[in-house]
């Protein structure tokens, strides 16, 4: 038994000094940096709060109810009178439990039309938009408007809108950037639209969060926000020192394994285009899909 507690408070220690030994890091989707990942990391803090509430609430009973109704000294023949249920306590025990669903419901729908819209800060203005398509287990990143391709990297114009177009050359992966919103799903049939920005020029991390391999671990990029200065600074440098991307150096790369980061100028859109199935088009965009195919 001593051998028992004696590993039982090493194990304890041990796992109180990891946590300790990070106590300086920030959780990334509780240190938002974009108004996407504001919106959800002020959900997330309202649930924390809420549970919070709703354990110390029942915890508290607990320890009246124990204290109030505690053993007594009656004889062993005693017998409590029999009570039915009170309608008092009935209608808190149901109708609590309602109220806090309803309010959840609430909120997650109104969050959700917001962070799967464009964030509200920047509706005055067009957004970048980027094709961001996935294969084993790398990231591909076309930039339509300044010609450019990136691979396992992303440069962004802090301030501005993206809109990041989704899809795999594979199995299904979800692209997440935790400090800018929440992940959604790339899949091989269709493009979904995922809308994020950066307050602030910056540094983040992404990754593939679903499952897809042997590879899905390694299966990262690295995110920078720039001024619009240095962004544009950043696109004619690539102009001028990458070289072009083939179609004979996409279907390399899309080859399955890892890579380093790698830039081209051109996108693979122009030999390889992105599904047509568009899951969430905007009403002009399916406008326009109906007048091409009348034609």
């Amino acid at each position: 038994m001593k051998v028992n507690m004696k590993g039982t408070l090493l194990s304890f220690m041990g796992l109180g000094a990891i946590l300790l030994a990070g106590c300086n890091d920030k959780l990334a989707v509780l240190d938002p940096k974009g108004p996407q990942a504001q919106r959800q990391a002020d959900d997330t803090m309202l649930l924390i709060y809420l549970m919070s509430g709703i354990v110390l609430t029942v915890l508290a009973i607990l320890v009246f109810m124990l204290f109030k109704y505690r053993a007594s000294k009656q004889s062993p023949d005693y017998e409590p009178p029999h009570i039915h249920g009170h309608w008092l306590v009935e209608t808190f025990m149901i109708g609590i439990p309602v109220i806090i669903v309803i309010f959840l419901s609430f909120v997650s729908v109104k969050s959700n039309y917001i962070v799967e819209s464009v964030p509200q800060e920047y509706e005055d203005q067009e957004p970048l938009v980027i094709y961001a398509s996935s294969s084993n287990w790398k990231w591909h990143f076309s930039y339509p408007e300044q010609d450019i391709e990136t691979v396992n990297y992303l440069y962004i114009p802090a301030g501005r809108a993206v809109e990041f177009k989704l899809y795999s050359y594979g199995p299904i992966t979800s692209f997440w950037i935790p400090q800018l919103g929440g992940q959604k799903y790339a899949m091989a049939d269709m493009v979904t639209t995922l809308h994020l920005a950066a307050d602030n020029p910056g540094e983040f991390w992404g990754r593939n969060a679903n499952f897809s391999g042997r590879g899905t671990a390694e299966n990262i990029f690295d995110v920078t926000a720039l001024t619009q200065t240095e962004f544009d600074e950043w696109v004619t440098e690539v102009h001028e020192t990458a070289a072009p991307l083939t179609e004979e150096k996409f279907d390399e790369l899309l080859e399955p394994g890892h890579l380093g980061k790698s830039t081209y100028t051109g996108t693979h859109l122009e030999f390889s285009p992105a599904p047509e199935h568009n899951h969430e088009s905007s009403d002009e965009e399916k406008e326009d899909e109906e007048d091409h195919s009348s034609h």
